[in-house]
């Protein structure tokens, strides 16, 4: 905060008023000192005849010299290059140097007085009077030194006229004394209001500097990821915008667009869950180093969770675009320490060119390419090709169709036997749905259950297929089992085992003949809340059965904490039984597993009976596939339970 030094009459202090004081004195004293030089050559020149040369040159060689001295080491361009030590000082010395200066001027003045005539004292009193008034007008910014500059021109004037016996002393005399007392008063008023007018410049300055420190705060918040000082997600869609934008104001050339790379870490899960989410804050951070390293990603920001983004220069071509992600990917190798432990873990990336679409197009292609990557390996690297861009345009044709699509109409379903390997009578059933786009093609869930998911219809094929399954293949009422497969959203949805089980009170069905098929990858996300979604399933009567194991995430040493009523062996091992002694070793696990928990065990993708006759070796019971029939309608399904052999009930273990 400034404050006065001298009282009222004394400038106030700070670094601020300082600058003020030099800037606007700076436009002002340099003419008060060229009215002084100007005002002794005057004098000298009215007295030149009257008093000796050297008593007439007094004024204008020396006190003029001083005045353009003093003029000249105020101009304005002087004092701005001057530091604030440099400036406190000379407006410190201005006020006593003005004052020795104007007392110089007086004195002169008052010694050439006696040797002039009437008019020419006349004369030294107007120019006095005007330099001195100058002086004070000139000097409101200072008022101390207008002070200290009216008493040093007046003390010895007044004293002068008073005893120079000139007929006009008095009025004289009492003139400059009254008009320099206003003058006095008014350049301190002046003073007073620019001390204020400063006063409220300095706030306003800091106002708009704590608005330009908000401003930026604001910006920073709006377009910094606050974890990784990378781009936020806004920052970096709107960074993407104003590409495409330059290259759709600029060439059609193809080649002159820059590249999109989205980098989606592999096992970060792990690392989350494993060493907790602090860890993974170290990995964002790091990730977001490595990316700032290479000189050829233009700009770079974060998703969400663990994808980044990266818009590459655009002069790469395929060949450089993919070595830049994979020298990007191989970057993202190097382990990350954190806490003393060393966390290691890979970065899948997706490119794509952007060629004038939308952003969200951009995005969706890079993304199809992220997923390909993903489905290949961890660190996996694919750019975007126009085969891609076919399969895009077959898939984007067929997601609108299922979203349009009547499921009632176009949905069917087939019924495949699980047989008794022993009698070669059929235990039950697996439903299997099939949805056609056209009425023609039929297509297996692996072609369209990605389709339900991503228009948000797991739920509703779920109940479509419970019900209609219920009501074509009744197979409890022949002692049979029926198996349905639940969707990995359906597994972990809330309320799906109520809804299922008032399916099956509306057709009759007790829940017990009803297995409920899930897969590995229902359990992934989130293993406590499957478990405990599993549990409620069992506590309604239906049964649960573990499918595709053996190609999916589990250990042998995990399954004993599910609550599973049978393990469905992967189709993939079947396959091996006969030719890998690996795959039976880990068949006859299994079988021992179920065994010791109590549970049923079922293999599926029996071809033939080489690989029947190796699963009854190894001690199995339940097998399903081509070998034993194929998926038939439910009235074929059904007449094949008196057609086999073994044709009686078999009871599967409570």
């Amino acid at each position: 905060m400034a404050r006065a030094s001298g009282g009222r009459w004394g400038q106030h202090e700070g670094d601020s008023f300082t600058l003020a004081y030099a800037h606007s004195l700076s436009h002002r004293l340099p003419l008060l000192y060229m009215v002084v030089a100007f005002n002794a050559l005057l004098v000298a020149l009215r007295f030149r005849s009257e008093v000796p040369l050297w008593l007439t040159l007094f004024g204008p060689i020396v006190l003029g010299s001083f005045a353009l001295w003093r003029a000249y080491y105020w101009r304005p361009g002087g004092v701005a290059a001057r530091s604030l030590i440099v400036l406190r000082r000379d407006l410190r010395m201005m006020s006593w140097l003005g004052a020795v200066a104007g007392f110089m001027f007086a004195l002169w003045g008052m010694v050439l007085y006696p040797f002039g005539d009437a008019a020419q004292q006349s004369f030294i009193h107007y120019i006095i009077a005007v330099t001195l008034f100058s002086g004070i007008l000139g000097l409101g910014h200072s008022p101390l030194t207008a002070l200290r500059i009216a008493i040093a021109i007046t003390i010895p004037t007044t004293a002068q006229i008073v005893f120079s016996g000139h007929p006009n002393a008095i009025p004289v005399m009492l003139v400059q004394v009254v008009v320099t007392t206003i003058l006095l008063l008014i350049a301190n008023g002046h003073h007073r209001d620019f001390v204020r007018l400063e006063l409220s410049r300095q706030q306003l300055v800091r106002r708009e500097r704590e608005a330009a420190q908000l401003a930026e705060e604001n910006l920073l918040q709006a377009t910094i990821d606050p974890l990784t000082g990378a781009l936020n997600r806004r920052a970096i869609l709107a960074r993407l915008e104003q590409e495409l934008a330059r290259t759709s104001a600029g060439t059609d050339d193809p080649d002159s667009t820059a590249w999109l790379a989205l980098i989606d870490l592999d096992g970060f899960k792990h690392v989350n869950d494993t060493y907790g989410h602090a860890a993974g804050d170290t990995v964002l951070a790091a990730v977001a180093h490595r990316l700032s390293t290479f000189a050829r990603i233009r700009s770079f920001g974060r998703l969400g969770g663990d994808e980044f983004a990266a818009i590459l220069d655009p002069d790469l071509d395929e060949d450089g675009v993919r070595a830049l992600a994979t020298e990007l990917s191989e970057s993202l190798r190097a382990p990350v320490l954190h806490a003393g432990a060393i966390l290691r873990l890979s970065g899948s990336v997706g490119v794509h060119r952007m060629d004038g679409r939308s952003a969200s197009d951009c995005l969706e292609r890079a993304d199809a390419a992220l997923y390909k990557a993903k489905e290949q390996s961890d660190g996996a690297v694919i750019v975007f090709s126009p085969e891609d861009e076919a399969e895009l345009q077959a898939r984007a044709a067929v997601t609108r169709l299922f979203n349009d699509s009547d499921l009632a109409d176009r949905l069917r379903l087939l019924y495949q036997p699980i047989i008794d390997g022993e009698t070669g009578g059929v235990t039950g059933f697996e439903a299997f749905v099939r949805w056609s786009p056209d009425g023609e093609r039929w297509l297996a869930p692996g072609q369209f259950m990605a389709l339900a998911e991503a228009t948000g219809r797991t739920g509703e094929l779920t109940r479509m297929v419970m019900t209609r399954a219920l009501r074509e293949c009744r197979a409890w009422e022949y002692g049979r089992t029926l198996s349905i497969n639940l969707a990995p959203r359906d597994v972990m949805r809330a309320g799906t085992a109520d809804a299922l089980a008032r399916l099956a009170e509306e057709a009759g069905a007790p829940p017990s003949s009803i297995i409920l098929e899930v897969t590995e990858r229902a359990l992934i996300a989130d293993p406590r809340r499957a478990e405990a979604q599993l549990q409620t399933f069992r506590a309604k009567g239906f049964r649960i059965a573990l499918d595709d194991f053996g190609a999916g995430w589990s250990s042998l040493s995990q399954v004993h904490r599910l609550p599973l009523d049978m393990i469905k062996i992967d189709q993939e091992l079947s396959r091996a039984l006969v030719s890998d002694p690996g795959a039976r070793t880990l068949v006859g696990t299994i079988i021992s597993l179920s065994w010791q928990l109590g549970i049923d065990c079922t293999i599926e993708g029996v071809e033939d009976e080489a690989q029947a006759e190796t699963a009854r070796a190894l001690g199995i019971r339940l097998m399903q596939g081509y070998h034993f029939g194929r998926p038939e309608p439910a009235e074929t399904a059904l007449a094949a339970i008196t057609a086999a052999p073994g044709n009686q009930a078999v009871t599967l273990r409570a």
